[in-house]
C-alpha cells in the first residue's frame, strides 16, 4: 500500500511541475452567463450551454414536471425492463427532427462513442480518423478490433492519400463537424466528394453543432454522415447523449453493445424532457442568431487586439503554447472575474495550450469588452 501511495504522489508532483495538474474550483451555482464561486461572481466563458437552455426557466419547469410525473429512475437496463415506450417515442422524434432513420439514447456522450466504436466493426474494417477527435472516440477506437489509421487534422488531402491505400477492406471515416478544442468546422462538401468516390461509411460527432448550427439547429454534417453523435448536455440543456443512425445499426447495438446492454437506461422523465426540448430548438432561431453574432464579435475583437485566435463558430481557441503560461493566464483571469478554460495536454497537443473560449447566446457586448480588457491586462503581466 505504501509503495502504491508514493507512486501516486510522485505522478501528481510531476503533473504539477509540468503545468498539467487539474483542480477545478467548487461552483456554488450558475446564474445566466455567470458562476458563483467562493471568491465571488465570475463571467463564464467555459460553458457548452450555447443557447442558454441549461438555465432556461421554461425548460427547468418542464423537466421538473416530467420528473414529478414519471419518477427519478428507469431502474433497469434498456434490455431488461427499461425499454419504455416513451423512450422509443422520443428516439423516433429525434430521428425525424434531425433527418435520420433512427436514434438511440445514452447516459453520456462518452458512453455513446464507446458503445458505437467498440462494437460496430471487426478486423476486416479500416477506420480513418481525424487526429483531433474527442477522447471518448479515441477510447472507443482503442477497444475496437478494426485497423486504425489517423489523418492530419482537417486535411482532406491527407485523408485522400490514406483512402487510396485502403484496399478492398470495409472503410470508415470518423471525424467531428465542429471540433471541440480547435473550433473549426468540417469541410462537408469536400468530404462528400471523397465519400462519393471511395464509398466509405461516415461517422460524424456533431456534439458541438447540433442545436446550434444548420437549419433549426440540425447540424451541418447530414450530407455526409451515415451515423451522427449528438449530446443533450451542451446546446440542448439537459444531460445524456444520442446516436442518429440506420435502423439496422440500432438493432445491432441493442444486441452487441456492452456499454448499452449493461447500463441502467435513462428514465422516462428524461425522454419526456427530450421531446420538450425539440419544440424549444424549433423556435430557437433568435438565440442561434444572437450566438453567431456575439461569437463573431469576440473573434474579430480579439484579432484586432493582436491575439491569435481560431474558430469558425461559437468555440474559439486563443493560442498560448506553454502549459504553465496558459494555466497562469486562466488563474489571473479568474481573479479578475473571468472564468475560462486553459486547455492543456492531453486535451490538446503538448506545447499547444490554448484558452478555450465557449461563447453562448447569454453573453453580451459588455461581456466581450470585459473579457478583452481583462485579457490584455493579464497577458501584459505574464
Amino acid at each position: 500500500m505504501d509503495r502504491f501511495i508514493e507512486r501516486l504522489k510522485t505522478q501528481l508532483k510531476l503533473h504539477r511541475q509540468a503545468g498539467l495538474y487539474r483542480q477545478p474550483p467548487e461552483i456554488f451555482r450558475r446564474e445566466g452567463a455567470s458562476l458563483l464561486l467562493a471568491e465571488g461572481r465570475v463571467l463564464n466563458f467555459a460553458s457548452n450551454d450555447y443557447l442558454g437552455l441549461g438555465v432556461s426557466e421554461v425548460l427547468r419547469k418542464q423537466v421538473a414536471r416530467n420528473f414529478e410525473k414519471y419518477g427519478s429512475s428507469s431502474s433497469s437496463s434498456r434490455l431488461v425492463s427499461g425499454n419504455y415506450s416513451l423512450i422509443a417515442a422520443a428516439e423516433r422524434a429525434y430521428a425525424r427532427y434531425f433527418g435520420y432513420e433512427e436514434a438511440l439514447f445514452f447516459p453520456s456522450g462518452y458512453q455513446a462513442n464507446l458503445a458505437l466504436l467498440s462494437t460496430l466493426f471487426d478486423s476486416g474494417t479500416v477506420i480513418f480518423f481525424d487526429k483531433h477527435i474527442h477522447a471518448s472516440s479515441v477510447k472507443g477506437l482503442a477497444l475496437s478490433p478494426a485497423q486504425l489509421a489517423g489523418y492530419n487534422h482537417s486535411s482532406l488531402a491527407h485523408l485522400r492519400k490514406r483512402l487510396e491505400r485502403g484496399g478492398e477492406k470495409e472503410t470508415v471515416v470518423l471525424t467531428e463537424s465542429l471540433f471541440s478544442m480547435d473550433g473549426d468546422l468540417l469541410d462537408v462538401s469536400g468530404l462528400a466528394e471523397l465519400k462519393d468516390r471511395y464509398g466509405f461509411l461516415c461517422i460524424v460527432d456533431e456534439a458541438h453543432a447540433l442545436g446550434v448550427l444548420g437549419e433549426r439547429g440540425c447540424g451541418v454534417a447530414r450530407p455526409v454522415a451515415d451515423i451522427a453523435v449528438g449530446t443533450f448536455g451542451k446546446a440542448l440543456g439537459l444531460f445524456g447523449a444520442f446516436l442518429l443512425l440506420p435502423a439496422i445499426v440500432k438493432e445491432y447495438l441493442f444486441n452487441f453493445a456492452s456499454p448499452l446492454i449493461y447500463s441502467t437506461t435513462l428514465p422516462e422523465a428524461h425522454a419526456a424532457s427530450a421531446i420538450d426540448i425539440l419544440a424549444l430548438l424549433a423556435e430557437g432561431d433568435e438565440s442561434r442568431r444572437r450566438l453567431g453574432e456575439i461569437s463573431l464579435q469576440m473573434k474579430t475583437r480579439l484579432r484586432s487586439a493582436g491575439f491569435t485566435v481560431q474558430g469558425d463558430a461559437h468555440i474559439l481557441a486563443l493560442e498560448i503554447g506553454n502549459e504553465q503560461k496558459a494555466l497562469e493566464a486562466s488563474n489571473r483571469l479568474r481573479e479578475k472575474g473571468i472564468f475560462v478554460l486553459s486547455a492543456r495536454y492531453p486535451t490538446v497537443p503538448l506545447g499547444k495550450a490554448i484558452l478555450r473560449i465557449g461563447m453562448t447566446a447569454l453573453h453580451s457586448e459588455e461581456d466581450v469588452n470585459v473579457f478583452i480588457q481583462s485579457l490584455k491586462e493579464v497577458m501584459e503581466k505574464i
